[in-house]
């Protein structure tokens, strides 16, 4: 397939966010983006850095505060509209735009942790507007405003949400498109038919490290190769697991054991609940823990690691 030129508007141009826009805008796609304070008057200023693994992308992109976005363009002025923000913000800024995208048709992607953000978004556009996505095997986050940190093999994963399965859904016309252009831009990418699925297997990975990396100061490797936090690590990971049967998604025991070797053999990673802590930010712990826990509490299932570890980051530090 060739790849045509997309438009795309970004919510949200941070670590990952602004990377991705980066690379797309890199290949020739027209990139609108959002954020906010002073990373937001850096862009409009200087534009985008993006600082990869030893390459440097330097971007000039519209760059927008949400009320101006809304005064600036129709929603069906985009192909698409990716959400790349901490799944803290999903409900707020929905409520934010949603009378905005409620007056168009384009659809959304959300590029979020958790298992709880497409719901959220459906409410407001629709089931049949939404597309699922996770960004996996990537750490980044902002340097200084206008500047992002990016690393990892960065892929995509992304499908028509809850399910893809409909050979007549328009949504498949523009996932190929999608799968096309990611993929052309350097971000590897592939097309799932059940993204609940793919989005579950991510969550045993977040809760099975970003909480306890922000308890302990340890990234990714050194957690999962630590002789005692190894064992939490796998605990809260199988607790996740049976965490996703309440939602039907029946992830099993080579679902876990695939995502512990995956996680084990990442490059040594500062998780996002990390760099939030350490910066004083809200942490995606409710969206993150708080999702396993409250599914596992539904079918009295015991996660007594999620439980212990949420409970001391709580006791710790500002959550949202």
């Amino acid at each position: 397939m060739t790849t045509r030129t997309l438009k795309l508007l970004m919510i949200g141009a941070g670590g990952i966010g602004g990377y991705y826009a980066a690379r797309l805008a890199s290949a020739g796609h027209q990139l609108v983006v959002t954020a906010r304070g002073p990373h937001l008057e850096a862009l409009q200023a200087r534009g985008l850095t993006v600082d990869y693994e030893g390459r440097r992308f330097d971007c000039r992109l519209p760059a927008f505060d949400h009320a101006s976005l809304i005064n600036a363009y129709h929603p069906d002025a985009f192909d698409l509209v990716l959400i790349a923000l901490k799944s803290t913000a999903t409900e707020p800024v929905m409520a934010e735009l949603g009378d905005w995208l409620r007056t168009g048709s384009v659809p959304v992607l959300s590029l979020q942790n958790g298992v709880d953000n497409e719901p959220v978004i459906a409410a407001v556009v629709g089931e049949q507007r939404v597309l699922g996505g996770l960004a996996v095997r990537i750490g980044g986050h902002i340097t200084a405003p206008g500047q992002v940190f990016a690393e990892g093999v960065a892929q995509v994963v992304m499908g028509a949400w809850p399910l893809g399965r409909d050979p007549l859904d328009p949504r498949r016309t523009l996932l190929a498109a999608l799968e096309t252009a990611f993929n052309d831009a350097g971000i590897p990418t592939t097309i799932t038919d059940n993204i609940r699925y793919e989005l579950w297997r991510k969550l045993v990975i977040n809760n099975g490290v970003n909480p306890l990396s922000a308890l302990t100061g340890l990234d990714t490797r050194r957690l999962t190769h630590h002789p005692e936090f190894s064992k939490i690590v796998y605990g809260m990971m199988a607790e996740t697991v049976a965490a996703s049967k309440a939602d039907g998604v029946n992830l099993g025991q080579n679902d876990l054991d695939d995502m512990f070797e995956l996680i084990s053999t990442f490059n040594a990673i500062k998780t996002s609940m990390l760099v939030d802590k350490e910066k004083g930010r809200p942490l995606e712990l409710d969206s993150i823990a708080g999702a396993v826990l409250r599914r596992c509490e539904a079918q009295q299932v015991a996660a007594p690691y999620t439980f212990t570890v949420n409970a001391l980051l709580k006791a710790d530090t500002p959550v949202s």
